[in-house]
């Protein structure tokens, strides 16, 4: 890909950060340093235990155990107050006058709470002011249980009498003011999207009034971009025509249609450039990040260069001078997939190897994410092999020290992990993370396949039994250490890509098929003639969805008004069913399960056993209420091609659908080939025909459709059977033929 931009110099200076000060007082009224350019009033949200990373009861066992909870913060903020809501409970066989909790903020102490007799064993509330010049960008909140159940020099630090839990009520009220940042394209993709806020993101987009297809794919070209920094955070983009006063926005502009405030008469090409939101007030810091050009093409190259070439942006505004796509992708080659087609090792599945390694003696789970295409058929065999090769502090003799492996929360594997022979040379090696006696094993593990889905997660937790053979012959320290080795590996070579359609499950887990290619170059999206703004902010949600689930912009991309379907009659096809477009879906009828009008429902039920697909019936039915669904069928223009339609029977109802994709709760309730909304209640059915897509060699392609028919597979079973008796037959008629010459 190549990029060149022409930059302009920034219209102000970089802000200045919270200063520390040298002894920092943990008071709720401390105030921030007067050097910090805050603008506008507090405002605070509060943040869960599950938001700071703490997603169940956490646990606090032995003499010295440490939790550590994890707070980020907008670059554009500055945090102005902050309160810790602390709800736990502790053991009621302490020595209290020896324990207590030491409250820590990115290591000084904050506070100190005594474990009393009197609240022993009860629930316990307390609200701890935090410092906020101690906050930075990332930030540790770390509770440290400080217990002792007797005097005796050596106590066991295991015993049962030392613990304390820290209730998921636990909270974190975070007062933070906006400041503003200089308006620089260097700053991208902040603020629009900051990797330290861990909120859905929520980025208006600012479209000119009766956007043309063409405006449309620059804006969806961005919104695929930020859905996929955004991540699991999920993304939304509510289109509005002119910048909302409250946040900041992404305005597409040109000559003759462009936002307020937003002067363009010294458009000299494609342009990017940001400035401050002309719509709020000047102290506010909120920012409008413009993407422009003299018509409908250059537009299409600057979101093109926003979205490739913005690390090489500068200044408050780049003029595109070229722009080029680069090669075209292959299929299933999306950067968040892991590849298929080759064995995978571990260190390609995580960001750092600091991730495959684990301390103490019960530390958390190595986790180590996998997506895969949802595609995947396994006709040659029905595991995958898991190569797992692992390194730990080793025991000094035999104890219940153990490793267990899993996949989505299900075990594989549990191995005992052996002592130190140090009298085996391969045994011997030096490690620069582990030190002391180290040891290393290896597992090869057959994955079943049937555990694999399109999103997948290894976990690894290892179980470092304590050393101590005595009461009193030595105290267990924290030194144990263990890790993944990152050359692990994982292969799927052997399998193929084969699957039956439709498939909505699919769409909700990983955008197949249209994310097959990870530009969308064989997708087309279908748009009502002429669009609103939820029909607008709907395609939009959608390709943010994509970019999520791929990692790349949707940088190929075709966007058709219903009334050019004909140009794109050999894509796979994503429609917003409503208006002219609903027309269109009406006419497809007969091929779809179910189409929604806007107060008419039409539902085609079929049966799908016993081999080809039947009609079993259809209803139809007039409604008052809301409705929506996803709904997904052969393309009417060419074989194993897909549809998918969001339908709606008004378009602000398309947002339910949205809603269901993006809440973690309810996606998994998207399958079939037709998924309906009815506000809170979600149904998934297959009610429609299937087709099958991918490719098979000849001979796994009649086995699998042999076996679809159980007459068939018994007539097959004896032909083979045949096959082989006549040919030991004929095997030893030529055995005895030799004997009687001889």
């Amino acid at each position: 890909m190549a990029f060149a931009a022409a930059a302009m110099p920034p219209q102000s200076s970089r802000r200045a950060g919270p200063s520390t000060p040298e002894t920092p007082a943990p008071a709720a009224s401390s105030t921030v340093a007067a050097a910090q350019p805050i603008a506008v009033a507090g405002q605070t949200r509060q943040l869960s235990l599950s938001d700071m990373g703490g997603y169940e009861t956490v646990k606090l066992r032995g003499v010295d155990p440490t939790t550590t909870l994890n707070v980020s913060v907008r670059n554009d903020e500055v945090v102005t107050a902050a309160r810790l809501k602390l709800v736990y409970t502790y053991s009621p066989s302490l020595i209290y006058a020896l324990s207590h909790l030491k409250i820590y903020l990115n290591g000084e102490v904050i506070a100190t709470l005594p474990l009393d007799k009197d609240s022993a064993g009860g629930t316990v509330r307390k609200d701890i002011d935090l410092d906020p010049r101690l906050f930075t960008d990332f930030n540790r909140i770390s509770v440290q249980m400080i217990a002792h159940y007797t005097m005796d020099h050596c106590e066991d630090p295991y015993h049962s009498t030392l613990w304390t839990d820290i209730s998921p009520e636990t909270s974190l009220a975070l007062t933070t003011s906006d400041i503003a940042l200089p308006n620089s394209l260097a700053l991208l993709p902040a603020p629009f999207f900051d990797r330290r806020d861990n909120r859905s993101l929520n980025i208006p987009f600012v479209l000119p009034a009766q956007a043309d297809p063409a405006v449309l794919r620059a804006a969806g070209v961005v919104s695929s971009w930020l859905g996929a920094l955004a991540d699991w955070r999920g993304a939304r983009f509510p289109v509005s025509a002119a910048p909302p006063a409250d946040s900041h926005a992404v305005a597409f502009a040109l000559p003759n249609a462009h936002p307020d405030g937003v002067n363009l008469t010294d458009l000299k090409g494609p342009t990017v450039l940001v400035m401050p939101n002309p719509a709020s007030p000047p102290e506010s810091g909120r920012k409008l990040l413009v993407i422009a050009g003299r018509d409908a093409k250059e537009l299409q190259q600057a979101a093109d260069a926003l979205v490739l070439g913005q690390v090489s942006m500068s200044g408050d505004r780049a003029l595109v001078n070229a722009i080029d796509l680069g090669p075209e992708r292959k299929p299933y080659d999306a950067p968040n997939w892991a590849p298929v087609d080759r064995v995978v090792t571990f260190k390609e599945l995580v960001t750092d190897p600091s991730q495959l390694e684990a301390a103490g003696f019960n530390p958390p789970a190595i986790r180590v994410k996998m997506r895969l295409p949802p595609d995947m058929f396994a006709w040659a065999r029905n595991s995958v092999p898991l190569d797992v090769h692992y390194r730990y502090t080793a025991p000094s003799s035999y104890n219940d020290s153990v490793l267990n492996v899993g996949i989505n929360d299900q075990l594989l594997r549990s191995v005992r992990l052996r002592p130190l022979d140090t009298s085996a040379a391969d045994r011997q090696f030096n490690v620069p993370l582990l030190s002391g006696n180290v040891s290393r094993g290896a597992e090869e593990i057959r994955v079943p396949a049937l555990r694999i889905g399109s999103n997948n997660e290894f976990q690894f937790q290892f179980h470092m039994d304590s050393q101590k053979t005595g009461l009193c012959v030595s105290t267990a320290t924290n030194s144990a250490r263990a890790a993944i080795d990152p050359d692990s590996t994982i292969d799927f070579s052997q399998f193929v890509h084969y699957t039956s359609m439709p498939n909505l499950a699919f769409i909700a887990s990983s955008g197949y098929p249209f994310t097959r290619m990870a530009d969308l170059a064989d997708t087309a999206v279908v748009m009502p003639d002429a669009p609103n703004a939820k029909d607008q902010e709907a395609f939009l949600a959608l390709l943010g969805r994509m970019g999520r689930m791929s990692g790349l912009p949707a940088l190929r991309v075709s966007v058709v008004p219903a009334a050019s379907i004909d140009t794109v009659k050999n894509k796979d096809l994503i429609v917003i069913g409503t208006g002219s477009a609903a027309d269109l879906l009406g006419k497809w009828g007969k091929g779809m399960p179910m189409v929604i009008e806007r107060s008419q429902n039409q539902l085609q039920l079929r049966e799908q056993s016993r081999g080809a697909p039947g009609t079993v019936g259809s209803v139809d039915v007039s409604v008052n209420g809301p409705m929506a669904a996803l709904v997904g069928f052969e393309s009417p223009y060419a074989r194993k091609r897909s549809v998918v339609a969001l339908e709606a029977n008004a378009s602000d109802r398309l947002m339910d659908v949205l809603d269901v994709l993006g809440d973690d709760a309810r996606v998994g309730e998207v399958r079939g080939d037709l998924t309906v909304v009815r506000q809170k209640v979600v149904v998934g059915l297959s009610a429609g025909e299937t087709y099958d897509v991918g490719h098979l060699p000849w001979y796994a392609w009649l086995w699998v459709h042999i076996s679809r028919y159980p007459v068939l597979m018994a007539i097959a079973g004896i032909l083979a059977g045949l096959f082989v008796a006549m040919s030991v037959f004929w095997a030893l008629g030529r055995i005895a033929a030799r004997r009687l010459d001889r």
